[in-house]
């Protein structure tokens, strides 16, 4: 009861939202890089909000479904098909024992999710499932996913309520130029005046060296004052160094827990998707906000999952013709 890897694309891992309280000694947090899509997953098919899921990147994998299940696909376009039929995204997909699901390369965006109502039957390791390739630790055999792997469900699930009515609006991933809201700092008074209009102003280019650690980008030099280096200190998702070169790095979900180079700025965490699904030669550029303003980012993200939320929750327009065609019947014997 599960399912089987027939390929595992590029990089296939389990992933849920992290393993936090260990960076102290060394464990980076690791978990999904596009959180939205990965809560968004979950939701569709009513699963706890943290429950791991399937992550992929750029070319995505096959699997083999031995048992009845429900799924949901969200992130990327990867033109995912089931026994050979276009399969729908952002929607509860009933899947029978037998079922293939395979997925090709990203169309948009540059990674996908799978969440699986079954749940995935992998180990709690200090409070996560998620895989943690550097220490090979979480997920399954703490690595990315191989040809005939078999990872099996937890539970048996096969109901959802108000099943019809579970689709949502799939998000935009095919913008070659996004807007990263950041919040300045810490280490923001390294940088001369110059080099903070540099940033604010200027596009950056995303380079292939971009992976779970971090994105690296190229363009205008951003001058700092008197170099930036620093005293090694901790380092959160979506801090944006300088290193000498001059050229932000982005430090993303796998990212080492210190770094000695100066933090210009922080990307806000809802914006943190925009980036993790472009590829290579797409343009990000940067608008500073307050600290304020990212906490109201935020809550309205909260909010906007609330309604999502309350949307796949109400009887779909089918369900609610069949039901007023059964009333109107009963009226005609009342």
């Amino acid at each position: 009861m599960g399912i089987r890897v027939l390929k595992p694309g590029m990089l296939t891992t389990v992933q849920d939202l992290g393993r936090t309280g260990y960076q102290s000694q060394g464990f980076s947090v690791a978990g999904v890089m596009d959180v939205r899509s990965f809560k968004i997953a979950n939701l569709l098919v009513d699963n706890p909000e943290n429950e791991p899921v399937l992550e992929f990147t750029l070319i995505g994998p096959t699997l083999e479904f031995t048992s009845d299940t429900i799924i949901a696909i969200t992130g990327g376009d990867f033109n995912p098909t089931i026994n050979g039929e276009p399969a729908p995204m952002y929607t509860a997909i009933y899947m029978h024992k037998g079922d293939i699901l395979k997925f090709g390369s990203a169309v948009t965006g540059s990674r996908g999710y799978i969440s699986f109502s079954s749940y995935l039957k992998v180990p709690t390791v200090m409070g996560s499932r998620c895989t943690n390739m550097k220490s090979s630790i979480g997920g399954f055999k703490g690595r990315k996913l191989q040809a005939d792997d078999y990872i099996m469900f937890r539970i048996k699930r096969r109901y959802l309520p108000f099943f019809l009515s579970r689709t949502l609006k799939p998000d935009e991933m095919d913008q070659e130029q996004v807007t990263l809201r950041v919040v300045m700092g810490p280490q923001d008074h390294m940088f001369t005046k110059q080099g903070i209009q540099t940033f604010l102003n200027s596009a950056y280019t995303v380079t292939n060296e971009f992976d779970r650690m971090g994105c690296r980008l190229d363009g205008p030099f951003i001058a700092s004052k008197s170099g930036s280096d620093i005293i090694s200190d901790g380092i959160c998702f979506g801090s944006v160094q300088v290193p000498s070169h001059g050229k932000p790095i982005i430090l993303l979900a796998d990212r080492q827990t210190t770094g000695g180079y100066a933090k210009i700025a922080t990307v806000a965490s809802v914006d943190i998707p925009k980036l993790v699904q472009r590829k290579t030669d797409n343009k990000v550029r940067f608008k500073a906000i307050t600290v304020y303003e990212a906490q109201k980012l935020l809550l309205d993200e909260m909010a906007e999952f609330d309604e999502m939320r309350k949307t796949i929750h109400r009887p779909c327009r089918e369900v609610l013709e069949c039901r007023l065609t059964a009333k109107r019947i009963r009226s005609l014997f009342e």
